[in-house]
């Protein structure tokens, strides 16, 4: 097996959500914030041939780009052999007991309602989460007033705070305030399709990558129909 560029991104940015990952055979992986705010899935073009957990998953990564050629991965038993410098190089990476790691259910997330609806374009993405480090804002809200929707950072423990709105499209009557933590927008970089339940979840759709993450909104949304 061999390991694309574009899932060694992937897997560099699940290891953002979760230190550690449970491969399961096929080619499905996720991951799962340890405070099970985020849960993150992606198709990628490897087919995993076995389950086996990884505890380090930068580390795991660091090790995979010691070899500066082609990489491939053989497994046995207990270890998943990472070759490399022509084949001379058979690094045997140990696999961990996926009880040490905070793995993802096994059930599918059904979204409960689907109240709010928008794509977020990538460089409207980029704005909001350079935009919130600048600022110092712990959190991004959704927020319509009924006709226009907006990414607003702002800091919900302080009224005195400087914020930032970033009008993102036309409401549709309906007003909200969606709160999510800016920590758990650790999407990759792209256009996403976004649909909010007022339940308290969210799906953000990769609109170019096989990826899409759920993630949790915050005490303090509110959402009131038309």
């Amino acid at each position: 097996m061999k390991l694309s560029n574009d899932t060694i991104g992937i897997l560099k940015n699940f290891a953002s959500i979760n230190q550690g990952i449970y491969f399961k055979q096929g080619k499905t992986i996720k991951t799962i914030s340890q405070q099970k705010t985020i849960l993150a899935e992606a198709e990628i073009s490897e087919e995993v041939p076995i389950n086996f957990g990884v505890y380090d998953l930068n580390n795991f990564l660091s090790v995979v780009s010691l070899h500066k050629d082609t990489t491939t991965f053989d497994f046995d038993a207990n270890h998943v052999i990472i070759a490399g410098n022509g084949g001379r190089s058979k690094i045997q990476y140990r696999f961990c007991d996926p009880k040490l790691i905070t793995v993802p259910p096994e059930k599918e997330i059904t979204m409960p309602s689907e109240e709010i609806s928008f794509t977020l374009k990538e460089s409207d993405l980029d704005w909001v989460l350079r935009a919130a480090s600048v600022l110092g804002s712990p959190q991004i809200a959704v927020q319509s007033d009924g006709s226009k929707i907006n990414l607003v950072t702002f800091d919900v423990s302080n009224d005195s705070a400087h914020t930032d709105a970033l009008e993102v499209q036309d409401g549709n009557g309906d007003t909200y305030k969606m709160i999510f933590k800016t920590e758990n927008l650790k999407m990759i970089s792209g256009d996403y399709d976004v649909i909010i339940s007022s339940s308290g979840i969210s799906n953000f759709k990769n609109k170019n990558v096989k990826i899409q993450y759920w993630i949790a909104t915050e005490q303090g949304s509110k959402f009131t129909k038309s």
